[in-house]
């Protein structure tokens, strides 16, 4: 029965209409990634619920392990079900859980609260990364990808600006962050209701080159089976080696300021003015390497230099973070660069493994990006738990070498991924004198 709230297409759109409904994708990871912030009212929780550091470290731990199963669990759910029969009604209920974090009275009551959360959102996200695969052609994959990876990072953004503009307003509650949230939340949801749709499961078994050009390359009468995903070894190679990747990624994701200001005594308004040169460039590059990766078709060459170069820049960030008197200045060119190399290296990767999931079998993308989900929140967990343990044995430096032996391990990975390494030479169409002439 199909209810009334999913349109599903027996056609695949072209020009504006798929941009439409890539934007909708786009901006549900952005609402959703939004749903999940709460670093910007942390102090103000901690002491309004009088609960140490190390009991939200906890805390957050146990809320990133929901959200890693439900990741993997959602992504199966969005292959057999759909994307949007998955998504919209859960969207709502996010924002609904938004809503009850104001009831939070203890640490016990945020813990409820934050698995609750964590596990309904990433049932609800398991289902964007797909959608982008289905309304993407190879043509253009790289960059889509790369849009979609503006949603969490740009979750950061939104939740610092708004706390910023209403905190003030609100006497520093930290509830009235989470009704804004809900609020804003409901509101986009019914926006994304209205404007995006599904493909009929016999479009997403499809593989589309371009908007008007696709295959058909698997038996419908015959049952997806994850097998044929994790029978091949360059989906093996992509899953160990992103998992390495992510180490660095989430070290400076969960860690960059504490990092900085640990290690080499700035101010923490210093290391965030770092921060974000990181970011800012990383956003820059995720778009800019997406289409330079679409237009020339070539993924492992950009993951590669990408990552090369950043390989290069965290080793002298590394020595750099033994030394005194590191000027500011050159600590920001240092992080633009690394989050520069890592966005080059990303998008490209993020367009490979659809595709080479894709070449297993179009109807197991859910699968594989809910496996992806379950990664990257795992590593996020493993950072949580275990990268305070090791700074406090040894020092900031001592692991941000581990974080590179991680990387450079994603290096021989990448040889075992599909696709080529170069352009293929241009055939010349031949053609008769007539032609010619004509």
């Amino acid at each position: 029965m199909r209810l009334s709230y999913v349109r599903e297409l027996d056609e695949y759109p072209t020009g504006a209409r798929r941009m439409k409904i890539l934007t909708m994708a786009v901006l549900a990871i952005l609402i959703g990634s939004y749903e999940g912030q709460i670093a910007p009212v942390v102090p103000l929780l901690l002491k309004d619920l009088n609960m140490s550091l190390a009991t939200y470290g906890a805390v957050s731990g146990t809320a990133a392990v929901a959200g890693a199963i439900a990741s993997i669990l959602g992504g199966r759910l969005t292959d057999q079900i759909g994307r949007v029969r998955l998504l919209i009604p859960l969207m709502a209920l996010t924002a609904v859980c938004c809503f009850a974090m104001t009831l939070v009275q203890s640490p016990r009551d945020l813990l409820i609260a934050r698995i609750v959360l964590a596990f309904v959102d990433g049932v609800a996200m398991a289902s964007t990364a797909p959608l982008i695969r289905d309304f993407s052609p190879r043509l253009g994959r790289a960059q889509a990808f790369g849009f979609w990876t503006w949603g969490p990072v740009g979750a950061n953004f939104l939740a610092a600006a708004i706390a910023g503009l209403t905190l003030p307003i609100f006497d520093d509650s930290w509830r009235s962050q989470f009704v804004i949230m809900g609020c804003f939340s409901l509101v986009i949801s019914a926006v994304i209701a209205f404007n995006i749709a599904d493909l009929s499961p016999e479009l997403r078994a499809r593989i589309q080159h371009t908007e008007r050009d696709g295959a058909q390359v698997v038996d419908l009468t015959e049952p997806a089976r994850m097998r044929s995903l994790f029978a091949r070894r360059n989906i093996w190679a992509h899953v160990i080696g992103i998992s390495l990747w992510l180490v660095l990624y989430i070290t400076l994701s969960l860690f960059g300021q504490t990092m900085l200001v640990g290690a080499l005594g700035i101010s923490s308004a210093q290391a965030s003015t770092i921060m974000a040169a990181f970011w800012s460039l990383n956003l820059i590059t995720l778009i800019v390497t997406g289409r330079l990766s679409d237009r020339t078709q070539l993924r492992k060459p950009f993951s590669l230099g990408g990552t090369i170069a950043a390989v290069l820049v965290t080793a002298y960030l590394a020595v750099s973070l033994g030394q005194e008197d590191v000027s500011t200045g050159t600590l920001m060119v240092v992080g633009a660069l690394l989050g520069g190399s890592l966005g080059v290296a990303y998008a490209p990767w993020m367009a490979n493994y659809s595709e080479d999931a894709e070449d297993a079998d179009p109807r197991l993308q859910g699968t594989a990006w809910g496996l992806f989900g379950f990664l990257s929140k795992a590593i996020a967990v493993v950072g949580l738990l275990v990268i305070p343990h090791v700074v406090e044995a040894t020092n900031w430096q001592t692991w941000l070498f581990v974080a590179l032996g991680c990387l450079v391990l994603f290096i021989p990975a990448i040889v075992l991924f599909n696709g080529p390494w170069r352009r293929p030479a241009r055939t010349p169409v031949p053609v008769t004198l007539g032609e010619a002439e004509g």
